[in-house]
């Protein structure tokens, strides 16, 4: 076993996408620490010490379980990657040359306070799949407490305060081990385990605060096969299903990585994503702020106030790249995050294959208005268990299981009133509703937004 695995070019796609994961919600728009959203952060990946997990229903350990086609003598490289928190103090520098803690320091170009940054920590091992097979394998990982001092000059160069970063010991390890499965072809399940060791006991009354800089945080795996293939945990061969719904997996989740079309490559993320997730090319940089949409943060980071952007630039070194980010950014490249229609271009695209003769291509598409026939008026109601549903009408809501968003179960068995009957391209129905009891539905209804169900998620009420 070797715990620094040689370079690998296949890591190198599939650490853009890993680098998403590491930095997802970091800092969210205004990005000031000011700002309440950015006072509870990194709820991804996070391994805090044994100690505290168990009654603050956080987690110290993630399993991954997948399954591989290693051909020959062949060996898996894994990178494990996570942020460390740095706890930043900011001091103020007194004439007599002792320094003072202090809430903020204003300089003239930003506002610095107290605040927790993140550094990029890994740890790299190669082990001969043959060694997996024959026992568990551990990678042990030390990371001892430190403190840095750096200082803090204004334009003229004078001093006027420091930072202070402390960071915390971390203990962790990772264990491999691999076996061999009774399937027509050569498979092995590999199971790998990231774990928070350290030793560390809250004192009574200790908040997340305490535990997070003793945390491993964004957690999340790279593993490659020098040789061979691994399996989709998603669309797994038919021979293989079994086999992969008997993986268990532990607040991660493997997929395919790297460039498309390749198996060597799995990223095990605590963020759920696809096979060969990837990042759009429009993106013109890193914006740090979870589920949001870089056109609109691009907009609302240039119309922040000089006060707000000095407040940003001093909250964060990634924070200021935002900001400088917005302010530079040229109108063309701002038109790129518009949007794509990216399944279009298997037709559209310069020296793509001719349509073939029996795929329906209609002269007039449907999102020609100019050249579209008048459509007739859709009919503002529905009928729904022999009634007729429509604005003002009173419905049950019962979502069923086949729908994606957790958020529609959590209303089951509301009661709601039809806003309006909407109709699709497609043909589909859907049902624009507000809750009652919703204190905000009558902004709703100003703003036109709305929930939506569709008619067989409803049932009419006996009064609608």
């Amino acid at each position: 076993m070797t715990t620094t695995s040689p370079p690998d070019a296949r890591f190198a796609a599939a650490r853009q996408l890993a680098d998403a994961v590491l930095f997802e919600g970091y800092v969210l728009y205004p990005y000031r620490a000011s700002a309440a959203k950015n006072r509870m952060r990194w709820q991804f990946g996070v391994l805090v010490p044994p100690a505290w997990g168990p009654a603050h229903g956080e987690h110290s350990f993630q399993r991954t379980e997948l399954v591989m086609e290693p051909r020959g003598d062949t060996d898996l490289h894994l990178e494990l990657r996570f942020l460390r928190a740095w706890r930043r103090t900011v001091e103020e520098a007194r004439g007599d040359g002792s320094f003072h803690p202090v809430p903020e320091l204003h300089l003239p170009d930003r506002v610095l306070v107290p605040w927790d940054e993140g550094t990029e920590e890994h740890a790299e091992l190669t082990v001969p799949v043959a060694e997996l097979a024959a026992g568990e394998v551990t990678l042990p990982l030390v990371r001892p407490a430190r403190e840095e001092t750096e200082p803090v000059a204004d334009a003229d160069g004078r001093e006027r305060g420091r930072l202070v970063r402390r960071a915390e010991r971390i203990d962790a390890e990772v264990r491999l081990r691999a076996e061999e499965l009774d399937v027509p072809y050569r498979a092995l399940k590999l199971t790998a385990v990231v774990e928070n060791t350290g030793t560390w006991t809250p004192e009574p009354g200790a908040g997340r605060d305490s535990a997070l800089p003793r945390s491993l945080v964004a957690a999340h795996l790279l593993l490659g096969l020098g040789a061979g293939s691994f399996l989709s945990m998603t669309d797994p061969p038919e021979w293989a299903r079994p086999a992969v719904r008997g993986c268990a997996n532990r607040h991660t989740w493997p997929v395919l990585a790297g460039e498309d079309g390749r198996a060597d490559v799995v990223l095990s993320s605590p963020i759920i994503l696809e096979d060969h997730a990837a990042i759009a090319p429009e993106s013109a940089g890193a914006m740090y702020d979870a589920l949001e949409i870089d056109e609109i943060l691009a907009l609302r980071t240039a119309a922040l106030t000089d006060q707000e952007k000095r407040e940003a630039r001093g909250t964060d070194p990634r924070a200021a790249a935002v900001v400088d980010l917005a302010e530079t950014m040229p109108p063309e490249v701002l038109e790129r995050l518009h949007g794509a229609v990216r399944a279009l271009r298997e037709i559209t695209e310069p020296g793509r294959a001719a349509v073939p003769d029996d795929v329906f291509t209609p002269d007039t598409p449907w999102w020609d208005p100019a050249h579209g026939a008048a459509a007739e008026p859709a009919p503002e109601h529905v009928t729904v268990e022999g009634r007729s549903v429509g604005p003002g009408s009173r419905v049950l809501l019962r979502p069923g299981l086949r729908r994606t968003d957790a958020q529609d179960l959590f209303l089951r068995g509301s009661a709601a009133r039809v806003e309006a009957v909407l109709h699709d391209v497609d043909g589909g129905v859907h049902l624009a509703v507000t809750v009652d009891g919703d204190p905000g539905a009558d902004i709703r209804r100003e703003q036109g937004r709305f929930l939506y169900f569709q008619p067989d998620e409803v049932s009419p009420l006996e009064d609608a």
